[in-house]
């Protein structure tokens, strides 16, 4: 098989190389660092045919948005209840009880008031050709406009699913997205709660849309984003195959489940080294 840069990858350093050319440089009244950024940024991907879109310019950790994707489906929000033992990258957001209040899989399955992600597989498994599968994650009584005072609130703020053409396709609105360091993992993420969903349902999945209110890069960020613009990576598309029941047995917190499901992406990837010294502004 010849071996040809992701379509991923070309789409991601189009996004980067337009925010770093064309974006706007504006302080952040927040934590005064600088950002440079473009609003109503948007790429579509085909899952089943361009390939799962997972970065190649640097290395992604794997397990890290699988084993977060887990513990979404499961709908908890203490990172000691599953997700601590494979990442720790929600440990900075909980309160002193040790619970993130914003957990996107909480908020989707019990926040307010509806099991969300299971009406959705019931919908669309009794009606397939619905166009009422959305979830909000976005608590209007609690998040932004000045209102509670929180470490964090969702930037994937909703999602819609669709089966289009026997296929699942999903849409995820984001309202700001970090393109360094949170935008890969967040493609990555949602892209494999994408071939879940697909798998619960018994089709393919199809495409993979992500849009982005304000896409920006943080002045700590500004020489990774160069390194990133420079970089060529060439490798075959990855297809991701999940074990049966992929599921069902994330909302059991199924720990093996992590491994089953990293194991055949992680012989298929190869990427780019590291960046090391990446810091997230908070």
């Amino acid at each position: 098989m010849s071996l040809l840069m992701a379509r991923f990858d070309e789409i991601y350093q189009e996004m980067l190389g337009k925010i770093m050319k064309e974006g706007v440089r504006q302080v952040s009244g927040r934590n005064q660092h600088e950002t440079v950024a473009i609003p109503g940024m948007h790429f579509s991907i085909d899952v089943e045919k361009e390939g799962f879109p997972l970065l190649t310019l640097r290395k992604i950790p794997v397990k890290m948005f699988v084993a977060e994707q887990i513990w979404f489906i499961a709908g908890v929000r203490k990172p000691s209840d599953f997700l601590e033992d494979f990442t720790k990258i929600w440990n900075e957001f909980t309160n002193p009880a040790g619970v993130v209040t914003v957990a996107y899989g909480y908020r989707w399955r019990k926040h307010f008031g509806r099991d969300q992600l299971g009406l959705l597989v019931k919908l669309l498994k009794k009606d397939p050709s619905s166009r009422h599968g959305v979830i909000v994650t976005w608590d209007p009584s609690e998040d932004g406009l000045g209102g509670t005072k929180r470490m964090n609130v969702p930037c994937p703020y909703s999602f819609t699913v669709n089966i289009i053409g026997g296929r699942l396709h999903l849409h995820n609105i984001v309202r700001s997205n970090d393109m360094v360091l949170g935008f890969p993992s967040d493609v990555a993420g949602f892209a494999l709660l994408q071939c879940i969903l697909a798998q619960k349902l018994g089709v393919a999945p199809g495409i993979y849309s992500h849009s982005i209110s304000n896409a920006h890069v943080w002045d700590n960020q500004y020489p990774v984003a160069e390194e990133l613009l420079k970089r060529k990576s060439e490798h075959p598309a990855i297809k991701v195959v999940l074990p049966k029941n992929t599921f069902d047995r994330a909302e059991k917190k199924d720990k093996k489940l992590v491994d089953e499901i990293v194991n055949p992406i992680a012989a298929q990837y190869q990427p780019l080294p590291a960046i090391s010294g990446m810091q997230i502004v908070l």
